[in-house]
């Protein structure tokens, strides 16, 4: 079963979580409804992004056969078969599609905006496979549009309007885990030689930079999504104060990135850094105290 799940990348699932940005933001976490339909977006993005994921590893099993660590996945080791993978993405397509319809009768509610979303995710996902990743820049902006396509995805599926700034703050804290994936990969190739031809338009000097105006950026988006006025009426003006743990967990990741380049993948910092972690249960928390303690 071990295999399995690795081929499926169970462990990048937690990118999909924010799909459940919207229903947080809104205050209604509480309801069952919504709950629901977050919930299923949630199975159904992830089903989705289990498919991209098959079709690289299937697309690039040769490249990940050299690379240290990816020369161990499912595919590229011989742990799964070529035809036994085929029948599992078709099976997850499948499977997809049946749940999107099954959610359309089930709330009774006409979801082609959150089909059409996913749809657009696999086709993007497919170009950023076969030709797209291997174009420098072009591969970690469809790494961050794919932040916001989920985000997207939540609100379409409850009927919650996202903010401007919201999207834009999803944007920029998904190209800075992009960059510093690339950064990652970059210094391991130093060691083992190059396994990605994107590589060569990076180099570690512009990902430090560019590490540098991203994290700036959303810095700046969050102040001004905490300043707006609907977010301020929605909670109260002290959510402004949340702040602190946003610039300590980007400060924390830019640390793991330039001190200890800890960042090929940016999803093994949320599972082992204690730091990162309790500064997001303390966000979290401070949000939920201002929607539900509100006075």
């Amino acid at each position: 079963m071990k295999k399995y799940l690795k081929l499926l990348r169970v462990e990048q699932w937690v990118k999909n979580l924010f799909v459940f940005v919207p229903l947080f933001f809104s205050g209604n976490i509480t309801n069952t409804d919504l709950l629901a339909k977050s919930i299923f977006a949630f199975i159904i993005f992830s089903l989705a992004a289990s498919v991209v994921y098959i079709l690289n590893d299937y697309n690039d099993i040769e490249a990940d056969k050299k690379h240290p660590e990816k020369r161990r996945r499912p595919l590229a080791s011989g742990a799964i078969s070529k035809s036994k993978a085929i029948g599992i993405l078709i099976g997850l397509v499948i499977a997809d599609i049946v749940l999107v319809f099954f959610a359309h009768l089930y709330f009774h509610q006409f979801l082609w905006k959150f089909g059409a979303i996913i749809s657009f995710y696999v086709v993007m996902n497919l170009a950023y496979t076969f030709r797209l990743k291997h174009v420098p820049i072009v591969d970690i902006f469809i790494i961050a549009i794919g932040f916001v396509l989920r985000v997207l995805a939540g609100g379409y599926i409850t009927g919650i309007n996202i903010s401007q700034w919201a999207i834009l703050l999803t944007f920029v804290l998904a190209l800075v885990l992009a960059i510093g994936k690339r950064r990652g990969e970059l210094i391991n190739a130093q060691v083992s030689g190059k396994t990605r031809r994107a590589l060569d338009g990076y180099n570690v000097q512009f990902a430090d930079i560019a590490l540098s105006i991203s994290i700036t950026l959303a810095i700046v988006c969050y102040l001004m999504f905490t300043l707006s006025p609907e977010v301020q009426e929605r909670f109260h003006e002290r959510v402004f104060y949340t702040v602190v743990f946003v610039v300590f967990a980007l400060l924390r990741y830019l640390q793991q990135t330039l001190v200890y380049n800890r960042t090929e993948s940016p999803t093994k910092i949320v599972y082992r850094d204690r730091y990162i972690q309790v500064t997001l249960l303390l966000w979290v928390a401070s949000f939920l105290i201002q929607i539900y303690f509100k006075k």
